[in-house]
């Protein structure tokens, strides 16, 4: 069978080239053998072939022995929320987030929300795909339908008082995604003017894919933003498990930053706290964790490395500056809805607008974004310029890629986990002219090298 679909960290690939109703059944069959869960939790997303999917999916856990929880329609947090709020032995979750029409595929936990990636079961169930012969079964599983939103509406809520976004307007972009249906709740218990945009669920995705990462999807928002004078913005990609930040004038705020303002607020409550944090862009999360008291821990980029770390040091919360954001008290699990009622509780408590918020930290740090790159042979391509900067660095790092740090920049270098791409991350101290000159020369050397 074609198995290019398993990566790194989850199932994902074109339909049905790459991923089908067969191999949805064999992956419920190999599931319940490697995992050997009583129960699991099945959601899915708005894509077109998600229904199909996670019926093949249901019947090949069924066929194993496995009873199902079947939570329909919603976002990949409400299999991680569903798992354990129903003590389940495992969750998975149909869908492909981001990625363009066409695709689907799925994120897979085990008892308590844990991440099952390559190293921790994931390759295993490749393998027993691979050998298709599966044990027999004595008895059929049962499948219920017992899923109701509000006990994870109740559970999120329990990050804030609810009484602190009295007032706010905000823009809410769902981008034809799973999330209208948890805004239009949320729109109940809140007292908060809601403008929604793409708010209704469409696999067609008639807006385009919700990607905010990428410029040209952040427009909608952005102008929302500005038209109706919010006090915020905020849009997520298909399944909701990232949400990206626009302040009051609908400018984009970059996840680094949004990562260091969660980490402050969560450290006055919990000081001495760990914070996690990956290796790209570092400095403002550093000295922010610090200055409040907090012991920041850098790991590997990728939610499975963020959510191991975090449990081996019982850290409070990590984030990257992708805009995934994780947290203690939510299974260690990364959450789409949290960041923005933290943050958005902040704006309303402190009488201070988001742009006033990371000002300072913009200027103190400003930061290319991450690029990428298609180059032929990435591994080689590091290596040359990591030769080029030696000499000059203060400290090299190889936490992720590569990390060469100077007196006043920084950058992060490192491979895709699935593409022969490169992606390049600068920033520097209290110098944005510095920042894009040496952002320039290394995608100059890039480009040279190949």
């Amino acid at each position: 069978m074609n198995l290019k679909c398993f990566k790194a960290y989850d199932i994902r690939g074109k339909v049905p080239e790459e991923i089908d109703e067969n191999l949805a059944y064999k992956i419920g069959r190999a599931f319940s053998e490697i995992i050997c869960p009583s129960s699991v939790v099945v959601g899915k997303d708005i894509r077109l072939e998600s229904n199909m999917l996670a019926r093949e999916l249901i019947n090949g856990l069924l066929d194993s022995g496995v009873d199902v929880i079947d939570i329909g329609l919603c976002g990949t947090e409400e299999v991680y929320f569903a798992t354990s709020f129903y003590n389940a032995g495992g969750g998975i979750m149909i869908t492909a987030s981001h990625n363009p029409k066409g695709y689907n595929g799925m994120k897979l936990v085990r008892e308590n929300s844990k991440p099952i990636s390559g190293d921790s079961g994931l390759q295993d169930i490749k393998k027993l795909i691979e050998k298709d012969s599966f044990l027999p079964c004595k008895s059929k599983g049962r499948i219920e339908y017992k899923y109701s939103k509000d006990a994870y509406i109740k559970f999120i809520l329990g990050f804030i008082n609810k009484e602190e976004l009295t007032g706010l307007k905000l823009v809410v972009n769902a981008g034809n995604g799973c999330a209208g249906p948890v805004v239009d709740l949320l729109e109940n218990e809140l007292s908060v003017e809601f403008i929604k945009i793409h708010n209704k669920p469409d696999g067609n995705f008639p807006n385009g894919i919700p990607n905010p990462l990428l410029p040209d999807k952040r427009q909608a928002t952005s102008q929302a933003v500005i038209k109706n004078h919010a006090d915020m913005g905020i849009a997520w990609d298909g399944d909701f498990d990232r949400c990206f930040l626009f302040d009051e004038n609908g400018e984009f705020i970059e996840g680094y930053y949004i990562v260091a303002i969660i980490a402050e607020a969560l450290l006055k409550d919990k000081p001495e706290s760990k914070i996690i944090h990956d290796p790209r862009l570092t400095w403002n999360t550093i000295k922010i964790v610090k200055s409040a008291g907090g012991i920041p821990v850098m790991t590997k980029t990728g939610h499975a490395f963020i959510k191991e770390r975090m449990r081996q040091e019982d850290a409070v919360y990590g984030g990257e500056m992708s805009a995934h954001h994780y947290f203690r008290d939510f299974f260690y699990c990364d959450s789409g809805m949290i960041p923005w009622l933290l943050v958005a509780a902040l704006v309303k408590n402190k009488k201070i607008k988001l742009s006033e918020m990371t000002r300072e930290m913009m200027s103190n740090f400003p930061v290319s974004g991450e690029i990428n790159r298609s180059v032929e042979d990435p591994e080689k391509t590091i290596s040359m310029i990591i030769e080029k900067y030696r000499n000059d660095s203060l400290e090299i790092d190889h936490t992720d890629g590569v990390s060469m740090s100077f007196e006043n920049w920084r950058f992060n270098l490192r491979m895709s986990n699935t593409e022969p791409v490169i992606r390049l991350n600068v920033e520097a101290r209290n110098d944005i002219a510095l920042m894009e000159a040496k952002r320039d020369e290394l995608l100059r050397l890039i480009k040279h090298l190949n």
